[in-house]
């Protein structure tokens, strides 16, 4: 910890490329604009992005895995694709800036199920923050204030499913390498998404793929740029950056895509984000695990 504290504008720096990164997957997935269908969207990003797989190849074929870790990975790389595959579908739906507000209730969501089904004790600041987190996502829908849309609730389905992905995530990263929990990841996420891509598949433009691979691209730098965050300044300094996500993506909807800035949606995000970002410094400062996950781990 001494060594990443030492270097807390070079882990803020590199959590503000994350978020750019971030926000650009965000942006180009609702540039796409149901130019192919969500499912679809989805398998191609995954397909074009197992390009970089390939340096994690010899731990890959160095580690021996169990039927057990096979029946997880798939386990996890079905509810992932479920997750991936509604999420690209909101994006089409509701403005971006809702999307980005509702993603963070994702690490809250694994508050509950890890004290639900890991045992793991729910004490009562979490309980705190989980309530606040809600009352956040109750601001940002208003349901009797407005009229909802199917968007919206594919969004609180996505947030549920990639809790259940992480729950996963957190089983096998006890037991086999890191690198190999991202990997399986994304094969089986492939594996998981291609019947429904092939279900609704319509031939893809050049435009299209060469979009669909820039968000494989985007995703994966953030994932490298988040990793040195983390290894150059403690929690404390780089999960308040996670905040300008929001600014931006509100930024973005309004200047790019004509989406008007909804204040309640601003509040409701803030709420969240404070929730989340109370709970990941609180639990850093008590015990180094990974059971919350990083409120800006993107969804792709």
């Amino acid at each position: 910890m001494d060594a990443r504290a030492s270097s807390p504008l070079r882990g803020i720096f590199w959590m503000l490329i994350t978020g750019l990164c971030f926000v650009a997957v965000t942006a180009l997935v609702k540039y796409l604009d149901n130019a192919v269908p969500a499912a679809q969207a989805a398998f191609l990003r995954y397909v074009l992005g197992l390009v970089f797989l390939i340096p994690m190849w010899k731990v890959m074929r160095d580690t021996q895995l169990t039927r057990r870790h096979y029946t997880l990975f798939g386990a996890r790389g079905v509810v992932h694709a479920l997750g991936v595959t509604a999420w690209f579908f909101a994006m089409t739906r509701i403005p971006i800036a809702e999307v980005t507000a509702m993603n963070y209730l994702s690490p809250v969501y694994v508050t509950l199920a890890a004290a639900l089904f890991l045992g793991e004790k729910l004490a009562f600041r979490r309980i705190l923050a989980v309530v606040a987190a809600l009352v956040g996502a109750l601001i940002i829908l208003r349901p009797g204030f407005r009229e909802l849309n199917i968007g919206h609730f594919a969004m609180i389905g996505t947030a549920l499913l990639f809790a259940g992905s992480y729950l996963f995530a957190k089983i096998t990263a006890d037991e086999v390498p890191a690198a190999i929990v991202v990997a399986m990841l994304s094969i089986f996420v492939t594996i998981g998404l291609a019947p429904m891509a092939l279900a609704v598949w319509v031939t893809p433009s050049l435009w299209a793929l060469l979009v669909l691979f820039a968000v494989a691209c985007f995703a994966t730098v953030g994932h490298y740029t988040m990793t040195l965050a983390f290894a150059s300044a403690p929690l404390t300094v780089t999960q308040p950056v996670t905040f300008l996500q929001l600014v931006w993506a509100v930024t973005l909807g309004a200047v790019v895509f004509g989406e008007p800035a909804d204040v309640w949606v601003i509040v409701g995000g803030c709420v969240i984000l404070g929730s989340v970002i109370f709970l990941t410094i609180r639990e850093a400062q008590l015990k180094r695990r990974g059971v919350t996950p990083s409120v800006h781990a993107p969804k792709t």
